[in-house]
This record gives structure tokens, C-alpha cells and sequence, in this order.
């Protein structure tokens, strides 16, 4: 197991960066700065980018468009676009899904799909968690009747991330009522555009919009648009949030948060001085770099092993990194004192929403802190809840 960078991935690292510094566009980085909610267009306009370099998929096997990088390589490169503040990437297609259809879907989905997802040009949605079935997810009830050469899907699904932006949605749906619920499911790839769909927004606390909600009324979808064998929709679905765990450790991310922190800390003032010379505030800060360095580690000795317990591995990354992304992101509003409490909001770097004479006026620095800290409650929620995750833990690591 490697622990340390060799001279190949340093070399690497200054790759990255170089290419980073010549090609992300200053407007991008600048409203990444802000840490707003992702606009597909950036998205979209960095993911184009980076595909002519042949860097937009970088953990996809080199047979179906990706680099052929090692998990180091993936993490540097990680790590180098969230230090930039390049625009976070659409994680849904090509971090979840393609991987569903490179591995179990048909030569045709593969040819169909891939290529959009590679060059950011079609977007995914996740279609899991329904009311009354999120962290029980066997227990959905959205129905896929089959009829002729399709299957007609009633029912509804919420939480689903950025579905706002998306084309496609990537489905569980039951299709069996007959058997136990894990054997009743079976996977879809639905357009968003069939008659029949209504999608409407959920706006969260931080007045952002991530999620939403999606109503199915007798869709017709194609027979062709099934994932694999009918009724294996519970293994794909496994395989799909082992994948989301292990990336919600976010290392990089948290980096990143950390260094905005610190230059919070400079700034804002207390008893006269920098806030970072304040011995409370400054131990409060070292407990979550260690931590953070003790997750790195982790990650990197997670990428590096051939061991196969990749479900135990994600399901204890997922936990630590979610908690760590919430402590940094309250200690950033916490380093705002009384002016963290306002809902200083900003959606991208041009239009900040504040409402003249009812919120305290906030520096540039304090912008979207307090939203991010509201946002990132969902941190433990998403992709498995963590009390979900460390029953899983006690279950195969512990053996309870």
C-alpha cells in the first residue's frame, strides 16, 4: 500500500494544474468561488473542455472514452479542480450511471448514451428515493407494467438531485409485486420529455434549488430501455451507491473549504486581532485538518488496495467525509460571528440576493457561507443515511 506521492504523480499534479491555469475560463472560477448551486451551462461549457483533452470522464475505463488513470491519479486530478474552483462536474451521469452501463447495460445503451455523458452534452437524474421510501429503498412502490414492447410507469419520486437540469433519468421501479421487494425491482432509462412526466422544484433552506420531484403518469418507456435482466434492478442500484459513498468522502472538496476558512480567519477580526491568532478558534480548526488528513489517508489507502471490501470502504468514508463537510462549513459561519446568522445567499458571483435594509450587508468573503452551511445538513441524508451506513459497518466489518 502507497501512502505518500510518488515522483509520477507529482509530475502529474503539475500536469493539472498547468492544463487548469491555461484553460479554465475566469468567469467559471469566479462564481465557483462562490460555491453556488451549479448552472448547467458551466457545467456543460467546463465538461467540453475538458473532453477535448480526454479528461472529462477520469475513472471510466479507456475502452469507453476515459483516461485509464490510477485512483491516485483520479484523486489529484480531483483535488486540483476544486482547488481552482473549476465548476463541479455533473456527477450523475458520468459518476453513477455510466458506470451502471458500461458494466451491465447492452452495446446499444452503451453507444447510445455514453457519448452524451462524456462530452457533457445530456444530463441524468436518479430516480430512487420516493416518499415513504428513501434510506428503505426496497420499499418503493413506482410501478413498470409490461405492455407489448413497453413498460407503462405510474408513481413518484423525490430528492432528486439537479433533475432541473436533466434529460434522462436513471429509475427503480417495481415490476414484480409477486416476490420478496429486493427481487420485485428492475432499472429504467426514462426520457424526461414523454408525455406523462410532470417535474417540479423543491427549494430548500438555503433557498437553492438542488432537488425536486417528479410525478409518473402512465410513461411509456421502450422494453429496449431496460437495464440488464428484469427484476436485478436491486443489484445495479448496490452497485450505483457504492460508487456515490465512496465519492461523498469528498476529500478535495473539504480541502478546498478549509483553505476558505483560513482565509476567512484572516480577515474577520476578534478582541482587535485576526481571528486565526484566537487559540479556541484555532483549535477547533487543527481538529478538523487532522481529520481531514486522517480521511485523505483513508481514501488514498482505499484506491491503492487490492482488498475487495469496497462496500464496508464506502459506506465508512461516506460517513466520515459527510461529518466533515458539515463542521467545516458551520465553523465558516461560525468565523462570521453575528453576521453568519443572516441568509446571505448569492446563486452565482453577478446577483447577490440580499433585501435592502432587512439583512445585514455581508462582505464578499461572507457570501453564500450561511447557505452552504444549511446545505450541507443533507450531507448525512444523501446516498444512505449514516445511521443506515453504520449499521452496515457493524454488520460486515464488525460482524455484529
Amino acid at each position: 500500500m502507497q501512502l505518500s506521492y510518488s515522483e509520477e504523480d507529482r509530475a502529474f499534479r503539475a500536469e493539472v494544474r498547468a492544463f487548469v491555469e491555461a484553460n479554465l475560463p475566469a468567469d467559471l472560477a469566479r462564481r465557483g468561488r462562490q460555491d453556488y448551486h451549479p448552472r448547467r451551462e458551466d457545467q456543460a461549457r467546463w465538461a467540453a473542455i475538458l473532453a477535448e483533452k480526454g479528461w472529462s470522464v477520469p475513472h471510466w475505463p479507456v475502452a469507453y472514452g476515459g483516461p485509464g488513470w490510477t485512483g491516485v491519479q483520479r484523486f489529484i486530478f480531483e483535488d486540483e479542480m476544486r482547488s481552482a474552483y473549476a465548476p463541479t462536474m455533473d456527477r450523475i451521469g458520468p459518476e453513477l450511471v455510466a458506470p451502471v452501463l458500461y458494466t451491465f447495460g447492452s452495446e446499444e445503451q452503451r453507444q447510445t448514451w455514453l457519448p452524451g455523458i462524456r462530452t457533457g452534452q445530456t444530463f441524468w437524474a436518479q430516480g430512487f428515493s420516493e416518499p415513504g421510501s428513501g434510506s428503505d429503498l426496497s420499499s418503493l412502490r413506482t410501478r413498470a407494467v409490461r405492455d407489448g414492447d413497453q413498460y407503462v410507469v405510474t408513481g413518484q419520486k423525490t430528492w432528486t438531485t439537479e433533475g432541473h437540469h436533466a434529460d434522462m433519468i436513471f429509475m427503480l421501479v417495481r415490476t414484480d409485486m409477486d416476490c420478496k421487494p429486493q427481487a420485485g425491482i428492475s432499472a429504467l432509462l426514462i426520457d424526461l420529455d414523454s408525455p406523462g412526466i410532470t417535474r417540479r422544484p423543491i427549494w430548500t433552506i438555503d433557498e437553492g434549488l438542488t432537488v425536486n420531484e417528479f410525478f409518473f403518469d402512465d410513461v411509456r418507456v421502450p422494453i429496449d430501455n431496460l437495464v440488464g435482466q428484469e427484476g436485478a434492478g436491486w443489484t445495479y442500484a448496490k452497485f450505483l451507491l457504492g460508487n456515490e459513498r465512496t465519492a461523498s468522502a469528498e476529500v478535495p472538496h473539504t480541502r478546498r473549504d478549509i483553505a476558505q476558512l483560513r482565509d476567512i480567519a484572516r480577515i474577520e477580526r476578534k478582541n482587535g486581532k485576526p481571528l486565526l491568532e484566537d487559540a479556541v478558534f484555532r483549535a477547533k480548526l487543527a481538529r478538523i485538518e487532522i481529520d481531514t488528513m486522517a480521511l485523505e489517508t483513508a481514501v488514498l489507502r482505499a484506491l491503492t488496495s487490492d482488498a475487495h471490501d469496497g462496500g464496508a470502504i464506502a459506506s465508512l468514508v461516506k460517513v466520515r467525509g459527510s461529518e466533515l463537510r458539515q463542521r467545516v462549513a458551520d465553523l465558516a459561519d461560525e468565523a462570521l460571528g453575528d453576521r453568519g446568522l443572516a441568509v446571505c445567499l448569492a446563486p452565482d458571483a453577478e446577483h447577490r440576493m440580499f433585501d435592502d435594509g432587512l439583512v445585514p450587508q455581508v462582505p464578499d468573503h461572507g457570501i453564500g457561507i450561511a447557505a452552504k452551511a444549511m446545505f450541507r445538513r443533507a450531507t448525512t441524508i444523501y446516498g444512505g443515511a449514516n445511521e443506515i451506513q453504520r449499521t452496515l459497518i457493524a454488520k460486515t466489518v464488525l460482524e455484529l
